[in-house]
């Protein structure tokens, strides 16, 4: 019977399950989204259940779907939102309170007292992160301040603290595990040690019983329970999503670059061996630990990607679903002067401001739907084009190309806009699904499905190349103006 390697790509907005087969080709999928929750202004969470039962339901569905049986499954991987934090008691497996998902901004002023302290060097020197309410440190303090007798719970072991990942492990094989890259996120790992660090659990008074063990992203860390899928599967590859496509899309090499457009907008440049710091606000982290070799990365991360277009979907009711944003943007031969910046959850790489709030600029009279449609699009790919100039000062290493993958890389004319401004090529994978594909090549290679990084790498296919057509002085001009409306978008909720 033909063998098959089952990915669990858990996103922000949906669950999904995609097969693959040893040519690293898609042989079945399914999707399901599932609901997020705004509590408060500022505030994102997620029901950890929903999270499971959307996961569990769609990786059934494509098995049945495809008339594929559990045994046929060599291994699962698992690639993951990363930095979404859930705090569960062992005992009963039930979440003590809400998943506090990354785009949650609740601990921006426990971040600024930290500044204040003088301790944000002692973290970005200890992590390769900014300190910053996206990380999991400041999230599983607070969970760890208000529920009440949580830390006094969590110092006598009575419960889990997790990401995603973690979560998933726990839920299929009944393991309090985190890789290497879904640790390095939470802003309490040592990536130069690669450990736990002391002095980080001292400052956010985290006790160290709480956390999972930490493991490699290629290697089995149990078996799922027999009545999941009807057989006991190995889960053999575990990786936060953005290292996981990384590994996807082959960037195995210094200077190769992958950008992803989902929920947001993640760009990672492989760094090699040893980590790199960055001195243009980028996150040095840790892109995944193989066969005992550590790989890391540089990254940029953009919190308003494809949720700008959501937002374009929910919030105002201009498009019906996502996928007729680009024919109601190429219905106007450009957004005429106007400029959404995209600050929802404040601004991420380079920026890192908590307090930025969204904005549009440009307005006129003549302004319609269709001009801010278009200008939502092309914020996904200004904001974009800030990492890869910040990436190119901090590696002073030619960029050739960038890698696209994730929904909205099917988006032709975001595509083209995308390598107008960067000025360099961007390339789209025949396989957009590159964020499964790693954990599926992580899975494989624990279990000897694939041999090696090379095998690997030599399935990469091209689908399409955008090569750049704009003008420098034209590029320059767009990017000054794009400066301008951030700067007015910046600092909102303390200038008042």
């Amino acid at each position: 019977m033909k063998k098959y390697i089952l990915a669990l790509d858990q996103g922000t907005t949906s669950s999904r399950a995609i097969l693959f087969d040893h040519r690293g080709q898609i042989c079945g999928s399914a999707a399901q989204e599932y609901p997020q929750h705004y509590p408060h202004p500022g505030w994102v969470e997620h029901d950890p259940n929903e999270i499971w039962n959307s996961q569990l339901t769609v990786a059934r569905k494509v098995l049945h779907d495809n008339g594929v049986e559990g045994s046929q499954i060599l291994a699962i991987g698992i690639a993951n939102q990363r930095e979404t934090t859930i705090v569960w008691d062992r005992k009963t497996g039930e979440p003590i309170a809400p998943a506090i998902v990354w785009q949650d901004r609740r601990t921006a002023e426990m971040c600024d007292q930290l500044r204040a302290d003088g301790k944000a060097k002692l973290i970005t020197d200890a992590t390769g992160l900014e300190l910053d309410a996206y990380f999991s440190a400041t999230k599983l303090k607070w969970l760890l301040d208000h529920v009440p007798g949580a830390r006094e719970r969590a110092r006598h072991g009575a419960l889990a603290f997790g990401t995603i990942d973690s979560w998933l492990a726990w839920k299929l094989c009944g393991v309090h595990v985190t890789d290497v890259s879904n640790a390095a996120r939470t802003m309490l790992f040592n990536i130069h040690l690669m450990r736990w660090d002391a002095d980080l659990l001292q400052l956010f008074d985290i006790p160290e019983e709480i956390l999972p063990q930490v493991v490699s992203s290629s290697e089995e860390i149990g078996n799922t329970r027999a009545a999941l899928f009807g057989a006991s599967i190995p889960v053999a590859g575990i990786a936060g999503d953005q290292q996981a496509a990384t590994f996807g899309q082959a960037c195995h090499k210094p200077g190769m670059v992958k950008n992803t457009y989902g929920t947001g907008c993640f760009m990672l440049m492989y760094a090699g061996r040893h980590p790199r710091v960055s001195h243009n606000r980028l996150l040095s982290t840790v892109g995944w630990r193989v066969d005992g070799r550590t790989d890391y990365l540089l990254e940029g991360a953009v919190f308003m990607g494809g949720a700008t277009v959501q937002w374009l979907r929910d919030g105002l009711g201009i498009i019906q679903q996502s996928s007729d944003v680009e024919a109601l943007a190429n219905s106007v031969p450009d957004s005429d002067g106007v400029l959404l910046v995209p600050a929802f959850v404040g601004l991420g790489a380079p920026h890192w401001d908590p307090y930025a709030r969204g904005t549009i600029v440009g307005l006129t009279r003549g302004s319609g739907k269709a001009h801010i449609a278009r200008a939502a699009v092309e914020a996904i790919a200004y904001q974009s084009a800030e990492l890869l100039l910040a990436m190119q000062k901090d590696a002073a290493i030619p960029v050739a190309e960038v890698r696209a993958d994730g929904g909205a890389a099917r988006n032709d004319m975001l595509m083209q806009f995308q390598a107008d401004l960067l000025g360099v090529p961007v390339v789209r994978p025949k396989v957009t699904e590159t964020t499964a594909l790693g954990a599926a090549y992580l899975a494989g290679l624990a279990v000897g499905y694939w041999e090696s990084q090379e095998e690997i790498a030599a399935q990469w296919e091209c689908e399409r190349r955008f090569e750049p057509a704009m003008s420098a002085d034209q590029r320059g001009h767009l990017l000054a103006r794009w400066a301008r409306a951030v700067e007015r978008a910046r600092d909102w909720e303390h200038g008042v």
